[in-house]
């Protein structure tokens, strides 16, 4: 098989079950930030992390191409090929935020992205997942969508931040407090 097909040559694409339309669809937009996330991730599992956190974000990828083909899917097509985003993921989510916040200090005041390289990348991650977040609801307003999507994206947006925490803190890098003027 051929890597170029020349068939998005005029500025439209196919999506799964073969309704083509322009690559600057709010669909595309959606999982193609899904897409760069994933990307984003694979960057971040780059860097000397530890078990914990590699561990949750390889689980995640696997999920963020379910997601990714689910919003590649218009719901007037029916498939049992595409699989569909469960609870459950919502729930391991919820699972890791608690488990990784038990072992932080509480926060005490807003907090700068940075510190420790993994835990910038991080942050930078969560980012991309609400930039991804804004074009999934974007694409919910004209178009049916499997719900569970928007809240597995929204908790993720608060495990990136909690693992960021969690990684500055195994790396013994003291976070950055805001320091409001005044």
């Amino acid at each position: 098989m051929k890597i170029y097909t020349k068939t998005g040559d005029s500025g439209k694409t196919g999506l799964f079950g073969g309704e083509r339309v322009d690559k600057n669809n709010e669909r595309l937009e959606a999982y193609g930030t899904i897409d760069e996330l994933n990307s984003l991730f694979g960057v971040i599992l780059a860097e000397s992390l530890n078990e914990k956190t590699n561990g949750i974000l390889n689980k995640i990828q696997q999920t963020l191409f379910v997601i990714g083909s689910e919003l590649a899917t218009p719901s007037s097509v029916k498939s049992t090929i595409i699989p569909e985003l469960k609870e459950e993921e919502i729930k391991y989510l919820e699972a890791c935020i608690d488990e990784l916040d038990g072992n932080l200090k509480p926060l005490k005041s807003f907090i700068l992205p940075g510190g420790s390289k993994s835990a910038s990348l991080l942050h930078y991650a969560r980012t991309v997942c609400r930039r991804a977040e804004r074009n999934i609801s974007a694409v919910n307003v004209n178009n049916e969508i499997n719900n569970t999507i928007l809240a597995y994206m929204n908790r993720l947006s608060d495990l990136l931040f909690v693992l960021a925490r969690y990684e500055n803190m195994m790396n013994n890098t003291p976070e950055i407090e805001w320091k409001p003027r005044g």
